[in-house]
């Protein structure tokens, strides 16, 4: 199988770009959708940046998650779907429809084209936005048997996105799939090496911190996981036999907080790090905000939390062994700076190691 045709959908994509990046380094040939095919250069571009070669094992398909036009041809002869793709904003629209829609009809339309195409097996990039929004339960450790209730009152439109899209996937494997296999994974905050100067909402916290915009810190904090180490995550679901009909949570350790995020980012960047704050605002403050800033109204659920998660599934099934946190943040932080979407004295230097530290998936 290593010279199949895998779709990765969404290519331009943070996730997507690694996914499609550590395919390649496994000798896969890929395919993968954009809305636009203008697009195809930057894609280019972004693999170049992650020390991979995108010759012609890379192919390029136009389809868009809101229509079924192209969705047929961009599957048709692949083995297996990485479904990456789906809205993630930095401002949430007014309108929820504008999430939830190309979120759940957009896993439905490649779940259909993968159905009908023959396809073997379909992983899903769900969230922990998709498992553990509010449940605020001292002591609870988030498994994959864990569930957000997408009906509860006050459900932000990104955490209903996720978890509409990822049950209704569930629900049309079981009653339409047609011998499909699915598999999902579950990233919680996703860092690591950035790849061009599209200001991705995963990474906006690092850059925040660096760029000294921000008078202090929330008491808040969450799980991390390295981008590279996801992309490795959504390999092993589509190859390992085990994997089929399963989740996996990907988290790389303990939660950490926005203040020990900001440390991290001191002690290893020296003065490079000088504009990051360290100094926790009260939740007061943010509250009074919240009317008047979308970026504190997005924060309000999260004030005062530490969820814990367990990714023991992925670990003891699939022999998945992420980087530490520390590792993702810093991997952030250089990529920013390198790429001069922050300012300071590593912008010349290259962040990328030259050998791959991806492990070869395990089947059997």
């Amino acid at each position: 199988m290593r010279d199949g045709l895998v779709l990765v959908t969404g290519g331009s994509g943070f996730i997507a770009a690694h996914c499609i990046a550590t395919l390649l380094r496994l000798n896969y040939r890929v395919r993968t959708t954009l809305r636009r095919r203008s697009r195809a250069p930057d894609v280019r571009s972004m693999l170049e940046r992650a020390g991979v070669e995108p010759d012609d094992r890379l192919q390029f398909a136009a389809a868009d998650l809101t229509v079924d036009a192209g969705w047929k041809d961009a599957v048709a002869g692949c083995d297996n779907v990485l479904h990456v793709a789906s809205p993630f904003p930095l401002v949430l629209p007014k309108d929820e429809s504008e999430l939830i829609a190309p979120a759940r009809d957009g896993a439905l339309r490649v779940l259909r084209a993968a159905r009908d195409a023959g396809v073997r097996r379909v992983v899903l990039t769900s969230s922990f936005a998709a498992v553990g929004w509010g449940r605020h339960e001292p002591g609870h450790v988030y498994t994959e048997s864990d569930w957000t209730d997408p009906e509860l009152p006050g459900v932000p439109p990104y955490e209903r996105s996720k978890t509409l899209a990822e049950q209704a996937a569930w629900k049309f494997v079981e009653t339409e799939g047609d011998g499909v296999e699915l598999s999902v994974v579950n990233p919680f905050g996703v860092l690591g090496p950035v790849l061009d100067t599209h200001r991705s909402t995963s990474i906006e916290l690092v850059r925040t911190l660096l760029d000294g915009s921000a008078p202090g810190v929330p008491q808040a904090a969450f799980g991390l996981v390295d981008v590279r180490d996801v992309a490795d995550l959504h390999v092993r679901a589509m190859t390992d036999p085990r994997a089929a009909g399963e989740r996996f949570l990907a988290v790389a350790g303990e939660p950490l907080s926005v203040r020990e995020v900001a440390l991290v980012l001191r002690s290893r960047l020296g003065t490079a790090a000088r504009r990051v704050p360290t100094r926790v605002i009260p939740d007061i403050v943010f509250r009074l905000a919240a009317p008047f800033d979308a970026r504190a109204r997005r924060l309000l659920p999260e004030l005062g939390r530490a969820p814990r998660v367990s990714s023991a599934k992925a670990r003891e099934l699939l022999d998945w062994t992420p980087r530490s946190s520390e590792e993702a943040i810093v991997a952030t932080a250089r990529s920013l700076i390198e790429l001069g979407v922050v300012d300071g004295p590593l912008a010349r230097r290259r962040w990328w190691p030259a050998p791959s530290r991806i492990a070869l998936p395990r089947s059997r």
